[in-house]
């Protein structure tokens, strides 16, 4: 199981990302763009994914994750349980949630330090 301290230790590593408290949910942004929001009761962690790739995902294991509500279909955007999750999978998840909302400069910078040494 994660937490939000797990994200917060790993999203603080990430350049350009902040984290903001809004309507007692927390949320991880890069600029104005949010990448991964928790559940009012952290239950749930809601990322950016592809749109195009969300529902094999979500078919593939229905245990942990699922489609995220009606109106918000339309952003690239999937939801994990908390619980079911494993720190791991979790880091692979927020970067590739980060890696979409950074300028590609950044991103690249981040693959070539990441490269030549693991992130914590």
């Amino acid at each position: 199981m994660i937490t939000v301290e797990d994200v917060r230790r790993f999203a603080s590593t990430l350049p350009r990302s902040s984290e903001h408290l809004i309507r007692d949910r927390v949320k991880f942004r890069v600029g104005k763009i949010v990448y991964v929001a928790f559940s009012r009761d952290e239950t749930l962690m809601g990322f950016g994914f592809p749109k195009e790739e969300r529902e094999a995902l979500v078919a593939a294991e229905p245990a942990k994750f699922l489609l995220p509500r009606e109106s918000d279909l339309r952003f690239h955007w999937v939801v994990a349980r908390t619980a079911a999750l494993d720190v791991a999978e979790m880091r692979e998840l927020v970067l590739d949630a980060w890696r979409m909302c950074v300028p590609k400069k950044v991103r690249a910078e981040q693959e070539l330090l990441t490269a030549t040494r693991p992130i914590p």
